[in-house]
């Protein structure tokens, strides 16, 4: 019999949930200590000798705004608080000295009952994983190793059923340092899952020197809610608008869609996180979640708002710091 004890089964965005990896944001070292300003680039790709992974966290590094460990670890707390209320079991890396590990999700992603270790494009985060392989070790299911050519990011990859939709770079995007899942990354899951899941690229505009023009990845665009018939969408954010038509009608028309505008796009309005169909955790900051949280309030979601707008900085939000294991299906 085997001695496994972690089962999981993650088919969409927003079903119950019962257990998540949940990053941990203590010991990050000094970040950015290495980087260009944008007025100094021959071009609009990062330069090899700026070190930086995004361009919120490095404006806020310019502007010296960027945030407080003990800040961090203030919000990682009461996103740790909020789910041991609606009583999901909560997993964390173990640490790793000078590493920032807020951002769970990118390192590895559950569909269907397959996990699949991601390879991320930022090569100095690949160590990250080994923070959370005791955790993998113990899943019953399977698990798969992608091989080094295939970059893929769990905050571009979306399971909804039968449907896996996966952000890559928009034309005049590709190449930047903010390209994050390739081409291959979309090959390789059509392979792998053989035609039982439809593989869907959404094209997404990026920007390696301006942060309120930067898609990272999907989730800072799209995000399905309730019984997936409500979504945030961030419209601009797509190449082609056919996309955005197709889901915003497949999860509930126009008449249940949020839309999103650039401002809000830069708070992270759309990386909210679905602990149920009805309830979600977005961020209590006023000035750039009120709209939102009224939004979602109308349509009678319950909304538990902590304190996240430090970790925003560092362009993430609540979807970006959870890796869901189990939710729960009939």
């Amino acid at each position: 019999m085997s001695d496994k004890t972690i089962n999981i089964k993650v088919l969409d965005e927003t079903a119950p949930l019962e257990a998540v990896i949940v990053g941990y944001a203590g010991d990050l070292g000094i970040p950015g200590s290495m980087y260009v300003h944008p007025n100094q680039w021959s071009g609009n790709t990062a330069p090899s000798e700026d070190g930086v992974n995004d361009p919120k966290s490095r404006m806020h590094l310019i502007q010296g705004t960027y945030p407080l460990e003990e800040d961090l670890r203030r919000e990682n707390q009461h996103l740790l608080s909020v789910l041991v209320k609606h009583n999901v079991k909560v997993y964390q890396p173990i640490n790793l000295p000078a590493t920032n590990q807020i951002f769970t999700r990118d390192i590895g992603v559950v569909i269907g009952d397959v996990f699949i270790k991601t390879n991320m494009k930022t090569s100095k985060r690949q160590s990250e994983f080994f923070a959370i392989r005791d955790i993998v070790s113990d899943i019953a299911q399977e698990i798969w190793f992608p091989p080094q050519t295939v970059k893929i990011e769990g905050g571009d990859v979306f399971p909804f059923y039968d449907k896996i939709f996966v952000g890559q770079a928009a034309k005049g995007s590709e190449g930047l340092r903010c390209d994050r899942s390739n081409p291959e990354s979309i090959e390789y899951l059509k392979e792998k899952f053989d035609d039982k899941k439809e593989v869907i690229p959404i094209f997404l505009h990026k920007s390696d020197k301006d942060p309120k023009e930067n898609c990272l990845h999907l989730d800072c665009a799209f995000q399905p809610l309730g019984n997936n018939d409500h979504c945030i969408i961030y419209p601009e954010g797509f190449e082609d608008q056919n996309q955005v038509a197709d889901l915003v009608n497949l999860f509930g028309g126009e008449e249940n869609a949020i839309i999103i505008q650039k401002e809000d796009m830069y708070h992270m309005n759309s990386n909210v996180f679905s602990i149920s169909p009805e309830v979600i955790i977005s961020g209590d900051n006023e000035k750039e979640f009120g709209w939102l949280n009224e939004q979602l309030e109308s349509k009678g979601f319950e909304v538990e708002k902590i304190p996240y707008s430090e970790t925003a900085k560092m362009e993430g939000l609540l979807r970006c710091s959870t890796l869901p294991l189990r939710r729960t299906y009939n």
